[in-house]
């Protein structure tokens, strides 16, 4: 036995090498407000990102121990773009490996611009913009991009030949933006746009028609697509429609990263272990978390030693498993990472994305979202 023991310490090395790594987060953030978390809308987020940041870290102790390296884990909170830009130069000079994100995309640049050696991993912003033309070099992203989910929604929508779609649309700014990347979607996949109306929630009665569901779905329409970043009226939207057809995009049927009613690929174990460390359950910001996590582990594990050039490479190259069934990487020509994009009614999960059937030259996820012709990044090769 105690030749046993003295064979395991003798394969740990006795001084780890420690990578810092940093969490910027909102002050105040109005998403984790105690009224939209009773809420609890399909889709929004449930918590901190650090809880499922640390049960990333922790699942991966022993995998870190057997390297030799060792993960430190700071928070710091932010309350606009410019301390955005100040924590993430504190943070480099600091000696940080990488900083992970959970901010609005302003905020996201300021901060990689301000450590342009770091990778900065994007938790929960979905713009394409950060995709494309605002790209950085240094910006890979966890979280799905909002075109990821609208190609899986009018993919999904294609296998069960429900053609004609209506779209509403909310009064908010990133409404607009997200119902143009709606139809950008319903034309590539060959869908046909049954009508696009605006609605709106208003206390003013006048205005009272702008809201009403049985007006707003008059018409021929085989599904009604709902962009509403908010969430309170397409939460109300199922059943109430004019024709009894499906609600999807924002309610009813909902392309989300994660949902903790997945069965298959572990994914039950993993959501799991948020419900007994976090006391609540795994939401799809909460699994892109995850995945940051299991993404800074990979590179700890690959590039124990450094140097900080090394350990950014094995970050970018990294192949990561979420538990969904296939391998996952980042894209070299927008740093998105490629995944599976999972159709919730929060009950169950109804389907995946990319569907059965449609395939791509290289990688079927790459089906899902900007395609490496369509790049528009000049800051990567």
């Amino acid at each position: 036995m105690r030749l046993c023991a003295l064979v395991l310490l003798a394969a740990i090395p006795a001084t780890a090498a420690t990578f810092k790594v940093t969490l910027l987060a909102p002050a105040d953030d109005p998403r984790l407000e105690r009224s939209k978390l009773d809420r609890a809308i399909l889709g929004h987020a449930g918590g901190p990102a650090s809880e499922a940041i640390q049960i990333a870290l922790n699942d991966a102790r022993f995998e870190l121990d057997a390297a030799g390296a060792k993960i430190e884990l700071s928070t710091v909170s932010v309350a606009d773009a410019a301390a955005a830009r100040s924590a993430a130069a504190a943070a480099e000079k600091a000696g940080a490996a990488a900083l992970l994100a959970d901010l609005p995309a302003a905020w996201l640049l300021a901060a990689a611009d301000a450590a342009p050696k770091l990778p900065l991993l994007n938790l929960s912003e979905t713009s394409d913009a950060l995709r494309q033309a605002d790209c950085r070099k240094n910006l890979f992203h966890v979280a799905l991009s909002e075109r990821m989910r609208s190609d899986a929604l009018a993919q999904t929508l294609t296998a069960r030949k429900w053609t004609n779609v209506l779209l509403l649309t909310g009064p908010a700014p990133e409404d607009q933006q997200r119902s143009a990347v709606a139809q950008a979607s319903i034309k590539r996949y060959g869908l046909k746009l049954a009508g696009s109306k605006p609605f709106k929630l208003s206390a003013d009665p006048r205005e009272r028609d702008l809201a009403n569901p049985l007006l707003l779905t008059q018409g021929s329409y085989d599904a009604v697509w709902v962009v509403d970043s908010d969430g309170e009226f397409a939460q109300a939207l199922p059943y109430r429609t004019a024709l009894p057809r499906p609600v999807v995009g924002d309610a009813g049927l909902v392309p989300v990263a994660w949902s903790d009613r997945f069965e298959r690929y572990g994914a039950p174990q993993v959501s799991r272990r948020m419900v007994r460390n976090a006391k609540r359950a795994m939401t799809a910001q909460d699994w892109a978390a995850w995945m940051a996590g299991k993404a800074v582990v990979a590179a700890a594990v690959a590039a124990p030693k450094g140097p900080q050039a090394a350990f950014a490479k094995a970050l970018a190259d990294a192949d990561l498993d979420g538990s969904k069934g296939v391998s996952m990487s980042f894209r070299p020509w927008d740093g998105q990472l490629r995944q599976p994009v999972l159709l919730s009614d929060g009950q169950s999960v109804i389907s995946m994305a990319p569907i059965d059937g449609l395939l791509h030259p290289k990688n079927n996820l790459d089906t899902l979202g900007a395609d490496a012709p369509e790049k528009l990044c000049k800051a990567r090769p």
